[in-house]
Parts: structure tokens; C-alpha cells; sequence
């Protein structure tokens, strides 16, 4: 789509504003609106300025200014205005010298893309997620020096079923016991089925909308693979518009990996595949009608799984959802069909095109620009280097002893341990300067001042529990 293109469309759908967006370091929205006249072609080549010094992560406060170049081919109808709203997806530059900004999440998507097509490996990266979330009625949460709690319900909540409510029909999904009831036990049908409207409307393909295995309303909305750079923007658009439709119902929604103790958390199931000249590459003659190339790619992110991890399952309470007994892959090995390893080859079809491989360690706090590219970049480095994804585990994990879990390397146990992790292993990133060194160090910097050391220094509710009257 041409500037020009962008206005026709504008002009068609009534718009009277214009809203901008772009992506934070750690994978928010951001946005400003502008009256569709204040616009013009020049625009989409000059950019609109703004305060790079309040965007988490980005530049201090002797550098702030950015600029914001908006990118029509973007553009469609944002439903959640009073005004007909066109919105527009940005990527980010330099003022001074006219680059593309590296702290930018979509350019470093981009810029991951460009550099698999630079391998001769393949041209095209294929990404499919299934995000999860949890509705819920109400949320209410409180830190400071002298009171810490969080507390949330849900009407869908397993443990309402005595709450009075005129009347209570006990219709309450049980703990581990959300996957998947008809209604009226699965009271958000058409909820899920709003959202996937919303969805459709902007280009999104869905392909299909269930409640997920826990309690209180867990739900998961699955898109249709597309390419990377394509999908991480869609993912974008699938947060915010599943939380403001949940809101329009006067509901709240959670990507929170994992909100509700004692029941299955919030993943992000990310299947992925290589292509070239319109051809998959990735079926085979190997194990589960895998190619060679696919099965060092399995070998490339098994590898460096640990590092992925901190931009896949960024956050600490990404590892309250990483953890034996709720169907969370913990151990870092590859298998067919089995669903508690970190790598699953799906056998729902022997079609060539649908041979992929499913990573299901992230989550969905994750960033999707740098989550997705830190996988393409691990692949790329298993294919390079032949590497060697061990073999298959086709039982039960959840049934293995410890001794024999042993032998067998562990997704990280912390956020901490993650980030570590980051720092030891991040070469295969900075190939091609798809993640630069200065990335890698903020990311790393802001994960450990930001939200590791300050959970550090907090009392736990629970340590009341365990140590008051000691």
C-alpha cells in the first residue's frame, strides 16, 4: 500500500484520526493520534517525532528524540474509538542520522528475516502461535512497604461454586478441568466468538477458539501461521484486541503466564517452519517424516533454549508456569506427538506443508518480534552447525523418575537463570547484527534492575504464612 493508497482507504472507511503504533523493548503498544488532515504524503518519509526517553528500555534523556515513520501498508480500522479511527503500524529511526533504530523490535524482526534469506537457507520463516489467556471478573493487586497481595476472581472460578448468586447454577469449570466442556459449563462461547470477529476484521485468520484446561476462564484463540515479521504484528493487534473486547463485556484479560496457583498456566505454543521458493523444508525421511535440516533446526533451539527463554518466557512469572505437574515442557528434549516435550513434531497430517515443528516453552508476555527471531536465529544456527537434537522421547514424561529425568537438560528455573543464560549464549543472535550487542546488554540490564532485583527485595505473602511465627 502507497501513502496514497493509505488516504484512499481512509477516505473510504470516513476516518477522522489517525493512530500511530509502534512496539516497546518489552513488547507494548505504544501510540498517539492525529487528525487525519494534520497527515500527508510527506509523512510516511519524514516520520512524526516523540519522546524516545519515556519508551521503557529505549534512549536517555540527552537523546530522546525519535522519530516514527509510519508504514501504510499497516493501515486498517481500529474498532475501539468513538471516531473512525485508521491506525498504522510504525518502525522506528534516528532522527539525526535516518537509521532504523536498533532498540526497535520490529527492525530487529526484520532485519532477522533478511538475514535467512542471506543464508540460502530458506527465504521465508513461518510462524504459528496459540496464545492462552484468562478472563476474569476482577482483578485487585497492592505492593508497598507495608501491605502485598493480589487478589482475582472469576464467575467461572472453581472455587465460587458456594458464592452467592442469584442463584448460583454451579456451572464452574474445576481445577485442571477447563479443556474443553460444552456451555453452559463453557461460559464464554461467545465471548471468545466477539473476539475472533474483531480479529477477523483487521486480516487476522483464526482458525479456531476454546477454553484452555484451567479454571477461571483460561481461553486460548489460535491464528493461522504466517510470516514472521507479519505475524509479530498481528500478535500485536491480537493482544489488544482480545483485552478491549473483554473490556467492552466489562471483563479483564491476562496474558499473565501464570495468574491462578495450583492450576495449568498461561503458553504459547509456537510452531514454526522454514521454506524456499514456495516449498516447505522441513519434511523428510527422518524421524517423524522430519529432513535432516529440520531435525538441526530441533537441534539449534533445544541448544540454546535457555537463552531463548529470556525473551520468550520473559518474565518471573514465566517460571511459576515452567514447573513439573501442569503440562508445562520442562525438559529440553524433542518428540513426536508427545506434548511434555519442549519440541513437539505435530502428526495431525503427512502433508509436507504442514511439517513444522512446535516449540512450547514460551509464553505469551513474550515480545513476539524478539521471541520468534531468537528462535529463527537458534534454528539457523542448528542448521549451520548440524547440531545434533538427541534423541527422541516418546513416553510420559511426567511418569520418568528424577534419575532418569537426570539425564536430560531442564528449561532454566528462574527468570535469573534465563538472563544468565542470555549472557553466556548470545553469538548465534548477533550474526548478520540481527541482535546488537547493545540490545542484548539493555535487555539484560533492564530484566535484572527492573524486575528481578526488585522482586528480590519484596516479603511473599506466603513467607508469612511459612516464618511469621518462627
Amino acid at each position: 500500500m502507497t501513502p496514497k493508497d493509505f488516504f484512499d482507504y481512509a477516505k473510504k472507511n470516513n476516518a477522522k484520526m489517525i493512530d500511530l503504533k509502534f512496539t516497546d523493548l518489552l513488547g507494548t503498544w505504544q501510540h498517539c493520534s492525529f487528525p487525519t488532515e494534520t497527515w500527508d504524503d510527506d509523512t510516511f518519509k519524514d516520520g512524526v517525532g516523540f519522546d524516545g526517553s519515556s519508551i521503557r528500555g529505549w534512549q536517555g534523556i540527552h537523546m530522546s528524540d525519535m522519530l516514527a515513520i509510519p508504514d501504510p501498508g499497516t493501515a486498517c480500522m481500529d474498532a475501539f474509538f468513538r471516531e473512525p479511527t485508521v491506525s498504522v503500524i510504525a518502525d522506528i529511526v534516528d532522527p539525526i542520522t535516518r537509521e532504523a533504530y536498533s532498540r526497535d523490535p520490529r527492525h530487529i524482526a526484520r532485519k532477522g528475516a533478511k538475514f535467512l534469506k542471506s543464508t540460502g537457507i530458506a527465504d521465508t520463516c513461518f510462524i504459528g502461535p496459540e496464545p492462552e489467556f484468562f478472563i476474569f471478573d476482577e482483578v485487585r493487586y497492592e505492593q508497598n512497604q507495608h501491605t502485598g497481595f493480589y487478589r482475582i476472581d472469576s464467575v467461572e472460578g472453581a472455587w465460587n461454586t458456594a458464592r452467592f448468586e442469584e442463584p448460583n447454577l454451579g456451572y464452574k469449570p474445576s481445577f485442571k478441568g477447563g479443556y474443553f466442556p460444552v456451555s453452559p459449563t463453557d461460559t464464554y462461547h461467545d465471548l471468545r466468538g466477539d473476539m475472533t470477529a474483531e480479529l477477523q476484521k483487521v486480516g487476522i485468520v483464526v482458525e479456531a477458539h476454546h477454553h484452555e484446561v484451567a479454571t477461571a476462564g483460561q481461553a486460548e484463540i489460535d491464528m493461522k501461521f504466517d510470516e514472521l515479521v507479519k505475524m509479530a504484528d498481528q500478535f500485536m493487534w491480537y493482544k489488544y484486541i482480545i483485552k478491549n473486547v473483554a473490556k467492552r463485556h466489562g471483563k479483564t484479560v491476562t496474558f499473565m503466564p501464570k495468574p491462578v496457583f495450583d492450576d495449568n498456566g498461561s503458553g504459547m505454543h509456537s510452531h514454526f517452519s522454514l521454506w524456499k521458493d514456495g516449498k516447505p523444508l522441513f519434511a523428510g525421511d527422518g524421524y517423524a517424516g522430519f529432513s535432516e535440516m529440520g531435525l538441526y533446526a530441533i537441534g539449534g533451539i533445544l541448544k540454546h533454549a535457555p537463552a531463548i527463554l529470556a525473551f520468550a518466557a520473559p518474565t518471573t512469572n514465566s517460571y511459576r508456569r515452567l514447573v513439573p505437574g501442569f503440562e508445562a515442557p520442562v525438559n529440553l528434549v524433542m518428540s513426536a506427538r508427545n506434548r511434555s516435550a519442549a519440541v513437539r513434531i505435530p502428526m495431525y497430517s503427512n502433508s509436507p506443508k504442514a511439517k513444522r515443528l512446535e516449540f512450547r516453552c514460551p509464553d505469551p508476555s513474550a515480545n513476539g518480534y524478539l521471541a520468534w527471531t531468537a528462535m529463527l536465529m537458534a534454528a539457523i544456527d542448528g542448521i549451520k552447525n548440524k547440531i545434533n537434537p538427541g534423541e527422541p522421547l516418546d513416553r510420559d514424561i511426567y511418569d520418568m523418575t528424577t534419575e532418569e529425568l537426570s539425564k536430560y537438560q531442564h528449561t532454566p528455573g528462574s527468570l535469573n537463570e534465563a538472563v544468565d543464560a542470555l549472557e553466556a549464549d548470545h553469538t548465534f543472535l548477533t550474526l548478520g547484527n540481527v541482535f546488537t550487542s547493545d540490545v542484548i546488554e539493555t535487555w539484560i540490564e533492564w530484566k535484572r534492575n527492573e524486575e528481578i532485583d526488585p522482586m528480590s527485595l519484596r516479603p511473599h505473602p506466603y513467607e508469612f504464612h511459612l516464618y511469621y511465627d518462627s
